[in-house]
């Protein structure tokens, strides 16, 4: 049911793909242009952080065992020709380290490391790397505005398909690269009803809010025991034979 959004957002029933940048059919969420790569960095970095956590905490198990649920699901589903695509860019990042890492240089995509390895994106948010930031602040992913802010940008927007390499005085590497292959829009359908929670847009805002859970989690130890102890039978009314009469009573 939520999958049919995309029809509203998208009307031609011809393309394969999914139009980057067009309502979702949820007010105010865009589709999203690489869901994958960006849904493979949150959750790498979010188990990265939760491995700060203690082995017996409660909110560690369960968001690793749902992470590493996602994470797997994501994984699993590759656009077509993506081995070969991911060969070449690793080939590339590897002999040019610092391509695209400068952040003061607008362009189409971002590199992130997560864990010791290299991602790319396209830019068509302002994002913070949530691997080395030193903090996950209050600030979410936001959408640029809309029109170009300068001469340059108006004509970087202005190009049917914009590359990197279209630009003089790039370096070597930004005209060797090539876009990571895209999902179709069968396959994000895919991994929507697999994980379950919406639209990909959705799950990636999820992520991105479980990320900077765990910092909240890590600063206040909430592994630790309570300060004030719970009054005897607080969470007594939790257990099922307490209200309704001749109801089943949890296994022991």
């Amino acid at each position: 049911m939520r999958s049919s959004l995309r029809l509203l957002a998208n009307p031609s029933t011809t393309s394969r793909y999914l139009t980057s940048g067009n309502p979702t059919g949820l007010t105010g969420l865009l589709t999203h242009p690489t869901p994958r790569a960006v849904l493979i960095i949150i959750y790498t970095a979010t188990l990265s952080k939760l491995g700060h956590l203690p082995p017996h905490s409660s909110y560690r198990a369960s968001t690793e065992a749902l992470t590493n649920h996602r994470l797997s699901v994501v994984e699993q589903i590759k656009p077509a020709g993506w081995d070969e695509w991911h060969t070449r860019a690793q080939s590339i990042l590897q002999k040019h380290p610092t391509l695209f890492k400068d952040p003061g240089l607008r362009g189409r995509y971002v590199r992130y490391e997560v864990e010791g390895k290299s991602y790319v994106t396209e830019r068509l948010m302002d994002v913070h790397n949530p691997a080395t930031d030193s903090e996950w602040n209050d600030e979410r992913l936001q959408v640029e505005e809309e029109g170009p802010r300068d001469e340059g940008e108006r004509d970087f927007r202005g190009l049917e398909d914009p590359r990197e390499s279209d630009f003089p005085g790039l370096s070597e590497g930004a005209k060797e690269w090539v876009p990571e292959p895209k999902l179709e829009a069968g396959q994000i359908a895919e991994i929507e009803e697999k994980i379950g929670a919406g639209l990909v847009e959705e799950v990636i805002e999820v992520a991105e809010g479980e990320l900077k859970l765990v910092d909240t989690m890590l600063k206040n130890k909430v592994w630790e025991e309570l300060q004030d102890k719970p009054a005897p039978g607080q969470w007594e009314y939790f257990s099922r034979d307490q209200h309704t009469s001749g109801a089943q009573e949890p296994p022991k």
